[in-house]
């Protein structure tokens, strides 16, 4: 179960901006994230402070040994949690829902943006899945998990030193009983 705090953490727009960079590029320097992200280098010091203290990033050595400059990695990229996690904590179940459907939020907006642009790039065709079939509470789980191993499966077998030229993509799925 993920502490209420890193749930918190990650899900401020400009820190989650900052997870997933760190997510691509693995190691970034606060003056090259605060380019990347369009943002002040003090913003970005600030929140990669609030993410070290929920356990998320940590300082690296500068590869090229300048101690002057200050290096930063994801500690793990990957968080799961669920709103019953937390049924102990009004508050905290209030924080976790809302940083789900800030989440939500967020996968839809990347949704939009690249349906937008989708025509401006033929050679990516992307795609969208859905079925809709009977499930128990535990099959759903165990789809889950299964999804999760078939996406770290994937991303692990891809070659980046390859010479091939890579775009950042991105993938979700929800799955959630319903009605017909």
């Amino acid at each position: 179960m993920e502490q209420i705090e890193t749930i918190t953490a990650i899900h401020h727009p400009v820190r989650r901006r900052i997870v997933d960079h760190l997510h691509l590029c693995e190691t970034a320097q606060v003056g090259a994230l605060a380019a990347a992200l369009n943002q002040q280098v003090g913003s970005i010091s600030h929140h990669l402070r609030m993410l070290e203290r929920a356990d998320v990033v940590e300082r690296v050595e500068s590869p090229d040994g300048d101690k002057r400059t200050s290096w930063w990695k994801l500690k793990r990229a990957t968080f799961t949690w669920s709103i019953t996690d937390f049924d102990d904590s009004p508050s905290d179940r209030m924080l976790a829902r809302e940083a789900e459907r800030a989440n939500v939020a967020l996968q839809l907006r990347r949704l939009d943006a690249w349906k937008k642009r989708a025509s401006q790039h033929p050679e990516w065709e992307g795609f969208s899945t859905d079925t809709l079939t009977w499930a128990t509470p535990q099959e759903l789980t165990e789809l889950s998990d299964a999804l999760r191993a078939t996406l770290a499966a994937w991303t692990e077998s891809i070659d980046t030193e390859d010479g091939q030229e890579r775009s950042p993509v991105f993938f979700f799925a929800h799955g959630f009983p319903t009605t017909p």
